[in-house]
């Protein structure tokens, strides 16, 4: 019997496929198709302190192998989320992994202290946000920020942290050892990475906004790239995530140093893709005879 067990930062998930922020909802649609207790874990639709409604239409944009995103944390407030959302989440039989966004500190200091409070096993803090102290700039863009607000959350929490990390940086080791060096006790990568697309028509940009992030198998080599230098950065266990669809891609991205894999955007093509995923996994591991899914992690051999 294979152990698809794996432990994330002190949390045990009973298979290591979770269910990425912002593409799952709080999983009420997906409980249509299968009980939510067949995943690893579930990363919640990433939350602030007061609702929001997002950016305007058109916010959703194809590309050749995956999506465009300008939907911008749309939410119903962090209080709503725990007084709604969290009843029903706790009865799912999986982890639950709280995403909070803040513009200030004190922001990702109420969130955190909220989301503990509430019973979720693991908060992701979401630092592509922009500091709107600092001049709007993303939290995760230099490593002095990055670290401040991994701080705040550390001193808030009462469950374990783990930081998310920007693709849309120079060197992500960079801002990883800096996370690290603050008291994060996971990462997670990539984020979406900044892409546009253009009516050829109208002139105009197919998103109201412009610009938006770039998910799907496009950012999949990005992903696996970023999470290997990463892993041979910092000693902390990473949640990977960025283009995975099949069982082969989480294996992939375990190989390059992922304790666990996040699946998000194959989700809006084929509600069953995480449970394709883990299933894919499953039959790696029994293909090759390795009694657990946790041998895979970091054992790329480069050349």
């Amino acid at each position: 019997m294979t152990d698809l067990s794996v432990n994330l930062a002190g949390v045990t998930l009973k298979n290591p496929i979770v269910v990425a922020s912002g593409t799952y909802g709080f999983g009420h649609e997906f409980a249509e198709f299968y009980d939510l207790s067949e995943l690893g874990a579930i990363c919640a639709k990433g939350l602030t302190v007061h609702k929001k409604d997002g950016n305007p239409p058109p916010r959703i944009a194809e590309t050749p192998a995956g999506i465009l995103n300008s939907v911008g944390l749309q939410n119903p407030g962090v209080d709503a989320f725990c007084e709604q959302e969290m009843p029903y989440l706790k009865k799912s039989g999986t982890k639950i992994i709280a995403n909070i966004s803040g513009n200030t500190l004190e922001e990702f200091t109420e969130l955190a202290e909220k989301v503990s409070a509430a019973g979720v096993d693991l908060i992701e803090v979401n630092i592509s946000c922009p500091n709107v102290k600092h001049g709007g700039l993303a939290w995760g863009t230099q490593p002095a920020s990055a670290a401040a607000a991994t701080e705040a959350v550390k001193k808030a929490a009462t469950v374990p942290v783990m930081v998310k990390l920007s693709p849309n940086v120079t060197d992500i080791t960079e801002i990883a050892r800096a996370v690290e060096a603050a008291g994060a006790d996971a990462l997670s990568l990539i984020n979406t990475l900044l892409g546009m697309r253009i009516d050829i028509e109208t002139r105009r940009p197919i998103l109201r906004n412009n610009m938006g992030g770039l998910s799907g198998p496009a950012v999949l080599p990005v992903a696996v790239r970023m999470i290997y230098q990463v892993a041979n950065a910092v000693k902390l266990p990473i949640l990977g995530m960025g283009g995975v669809a099949t069982g082969a891609d989480a294996v992939e991205m375990m190989m390059a140093g992922a304790t666990a894999v996040a699946v998000g955007t194959a989700c809006f093509a084929d509600p069953y893709a995480p449970l394709k995923v883990r299933d894919g996994l499953r039959s790696y591991l029994e293909r090759h005879n390795l009694g657990q899914a946790s041998l895979l992690t970091k054992t790329v051999q480069p050349y």
